[in-house]
């Protein structure tokens, strides 16, 4: 146990072991522990990271929400594992808690299934097994409680399913733990990372030109993720970086003795930018790589003659994928519903959520999502699948503003193979 500090010293460790300093979660392959209660879960969590860090009960029903933590473990790097609920909760309470994992398993990039040893397969655990074989997600099977006597229909369930080496875990003496430890290391091989911002866009040496206005929204003393993901990617490449606010771009641009391959801003400020630069220079924004990065430019731009076309008691919700302190100048609850009354309908009706979660989404005739810097890539991924299956128009917010702009199709200029998908989407509409 770690040694009683001062209140303030004793509050920063704890915001350094919680991730405060570290990697970013939406940067951290997300593991996710499921089972039925009583399966072990919580224990083996705590038997991962070799300490207490999940409370544990032999009462049901102890986790009741994801609980969340992170460790390094190579060469994965960051990863996050959460511990949920028993897929086998009951009640109206229980339910619930069993929509919240089914969700964070969506946003799983691979999944300990654990379950007891002692204890014969429950139909809840029959069914998550053949949906985890159905699914793209790697996973690994682990058994827990392996100090007791193994029950022969459990590992004839898991023979019958083909799982003949499952990982066997005595979480009472932590034994299995390494081998649960290096199994998920050995994933690695079959881990698709995610994207980075500059993917396929820049090369060593060249210059990227970034415009990062220092909004009333943002972290003091911080910049936002998206700013800071792309300036690392860019260092990593071998680019120069040159940033500026957009009072200073057009000095800075001047001082230039080539131009930037690209001009990178933040969507609010793409008037402003745009009227400084010469046409010929490529631009675009943080939103649209984000968009990018974290899913799919497509079902964006499939939607765009979508906003011509909102008649005029049209219902639009706003996702934000992260909770900030909302200023006078919100770009979600202010400036967009702004536009699109000024741009598309003075009458529209304009929502807002941190997330669709027990939302009835056939109400809305669009939705405009953020740059969703603070989800996974598998995550968003599924938020539009779910949309693309309910036929629901979704827009991102670079894009939107870009249109909103008139800057269309100038930003999506820099990624060639989305220029022409617009020119095909709109054309056709």
């Amino acid at each position: 146990m770690r040694e009683k500090l001062s209140p303030t010293l004793d509050r920063r460790m704890d915001e350094i072991e919680g991730g405060v300093c570290s990697t970013p979660l939406a940067l951290s392959l997300h593991i996710v522990l499921v089972g039925i209660r009583n399966a072990g879960k919580s224990s083996l969590l705590n038997t991962l990271f070799e300490k207490e860090i999940a409370i544990v009960s032999p009462h049901p029903g102890t986790t009741t929400d994801p609980v969340l933590r992170k460790m390094e473990l190579k060469p994965l790097g960051p990863v996050a594992l959460v511990d949920t609920a028993g897929i086998d909760d009951e009640g109206d309470l229980g339910n619930a808690r069993v929509k919240k994992t089914l969700l964070r398993l969506e946003g799983a990039s691979i999944v300990l299934f654990v379950t007891p040893s002692q204890k014969p397969p429950k139909k809840e655990e029959r069914e998550m097994l053949r949906t985890l074989k159905g699914s793209d997600k790697p996973y690994l099977v682990v058994l827990t409680f392996c100090d007791q006597e193994a029950h022969p229909e459990k590992l004839l369930w898991l023979e019958e399913e083909g799982i003949r080496n499952p990982l066997r875990v005595d979480n009472t003496t932590g034994r299995g733990g390494k081998e649960v430890r290096e199994a998920l290391s050995q994933l690695s091989e079959v881990i698709v990372p995610e994207p980075t911002p500059l993917e396929g866009l820049v090369e060593a040496g060249d210059t990227v030109l970034l415009v990062v206005p220092i909004d009333s929204a943002a972290p003091k003393g911080r910049l936002i993720l998206p700013q800071v993901e792309t300036i690392r990617d860019a260092l990593d490449r071998g680019c120069t970086v040159v940033i500026a606010k957009e009072r200073e771009l057009r000095e800075a641009y001047g001082n230039l003795r080539d131009r930037p391959r690209v001009v990178i801003t933040d969507s609010q400020a793409f008037q402003k930018v745009a009227s400084m630069l010469p046409k010929e220079q490529p631009l675009t924004s943080f939103s649209i790589l984000f968009a990018r990065k974290k899913g799919e430019l497509e079902p964006y731009l499939a939607s765009l003659s979508i906003l011509g076309r909102l008649p005029s008691n049209s219902r639009v919700l706003i996702l934000e994928a992260c909770s900030h302190h909302r200023q006078p100048d919100d770009i979600g609850t202010v400036k967009i519903p702004r536009l699109l009354r000024e741009r598309v309908h003075p009458n529209i009706t304009v929502d807002h959520a941190r997330s669709p979660e027990g939302i009835d989404l056939t109400r809305y005739n669009l939705i405009i999502h953020c740059a969703a810097c603070m989800l996974t890539r598998r995550a968003m991924v599924a938020r539009l699948s779910h949309f693309h299956r309910l036929r629901l128009p979704v827009m991102n917010y670079g894009l939107f503003l870009a249109w909103a702009n008139g800057l269309l199709p100038r930003v999506l200029e820099p990624l060639p193979e989305y220029e022409s998908k617009y020119v095909r989407y709109t054309t056709s509409s």
